[in-house]
C-alpha cells in the first residue's frame, strides 16, 4: 500500500468519477439537465449522456403515452341526479423542459386535473344527456384539459368517460321507463296493423260484393282448412238468405 503513486490513486478516482458519470437513456426518455441550478436548452438523450455531478442533475422524463385511471367522482347533473362517474385519461409529454420546470409533478397536477374538470364538466348536463351524448362529453372533456395542460408540455391525446354508476331507485325508475316505452311501441303498432287488416277487409268486402260466388267459394275454402286439421266437429256458415227462403211466405 505504501508503494502506490499516488498518480495513480488520482487516475482511478477519475476513472471511477468519469465512469459513474455516464447515464444511459433508453429510447422513449429524455434527460433534463440542470447545470449549476441553471435550465440546459436542450433535454439530453436517447443514449449516452455525460452528467458531471455534483455540477448537473438531472431528471429522466418519459415520453411513452400515460394512461392514467380517474378514479370515480361524484358528481350531480344538472336535473339533480347524483351519479358516481369514472373515466380513462391518455396524455403524454412532449416537451419535457416545461414538464419539469412549469410544474411540480406533472403527472400528479394533470390526475387531479383531470377529477375537477370531470365534475366541473359532467355537473352542466343532464342525466340523459350523459348515457346518450358520451363521446360529445369525451371530446369536450379531452378539448379542456388538452388545453390546459398545454403550458406543461403535455398533450391530452383521449378522455373516455368508463362508467356511470347510478343510484337504485334511479335504476329503477329508468327501467319502468324503458318498459312502458316498449308497451307504448308495441300498441301502436298493434294498432298499425289493425288499421292495415281494415281496409284490407274493406277492400276484400268490395270485391266479393261485386261477386256474389266468392263468398261461396270463400265458405269451401274454410271447410276444407278445417278438415284439415282432422277435427270432430265442423262448423258449417249457412246464409241468412237460406233461412229467410225456409220461413213461411219468406217473413222474417
Amino acid at each position: 500500500m505504501e508503494n502506490i503513486s499516488p498518480a495513480i490513486v488520482l487516475v482511478f478516482i477519475v476513472v471511477v468519477y468519469l465512469i459513474s458519470s455516464i447515464k444511459i437513456l433508453a429510447e422513449y426518455e429524455r434527460g433534463v439537465i440542470f447545470r449549476l441550478g441553471k435550465l440546459l436548452p436542450q433535454p439530453k438523450g436517447p443514449g449516452i449522456v455525460l452528467v458531471f455531478a455534483p455540477i448537473d442533475r438531472i431528471v429522466k422524463v418519459s415520453l411513452r403515452t400515460v394512461v392514467l385511471d380517474v378514479p370515480p367522482q361524484d358528481v350531480i347533473t344538472r336535473d339533480n341526479v347524483s351519479v358516481k362517474v369514472n373515466a380513462v385519461l391518455y396524455y403524454r409529454v412532449l416537451d419535457p423542459r416545461r414538464a419539469i420546470v412549469e410544474v411540480e409533478n406533472f403527472n400528479y397536477a394533470t390526475s387531479q386535473l383531470a377529477q375537477t374538470t370531470l365534475r366541473s364538466v359532467l355537473g352542466q348536463v343532464e342525466l340523459d344527456d350523459l348515457l346518450s351524448r358520451r363521446e360529445h362529453l369525451n371530446q369536450e372533456l379531452q378539448h379542456i384539459l388538452d388545453q390546459r395542460t398545454d403550458p406543461w408540455g403535455i398533450k391530452v391525446s383521449a378522455v373516455e368517460v368508463k362508467h356511470v354508476d347510478l343510484p337504485e331507485n334511479m335504476q329503477r325508475a329508468m327501467a319502468r321507463q324503458a318498459e312502458a316505452e316498449r308497451e307504448k311501441r308495441a300498441k301502436i303498432i298493434h294498432a298499425a296493423g289493425e288499421l292495415e287488416a281494415s281496409e284490407k277487409l274493406a277492400q276484400a268486402a268490395g270485391v266479393i260484393a261485386t261477386e256474389p260466388t266468392a263468398i261461396t267459394l270463400r265458405y269451401l275454402q274454410t271447410l276444407t282448412e278445417i278438415a284439415a286439421e282432422k277435427n270432430s266437429t265442423i262448423i258449417f256458415p249457412l246464409p241468412i238468405e237460406l233461412l229467410n227462403l225456409l220461413k213461411p211466405n219468406g217473413k222474417t
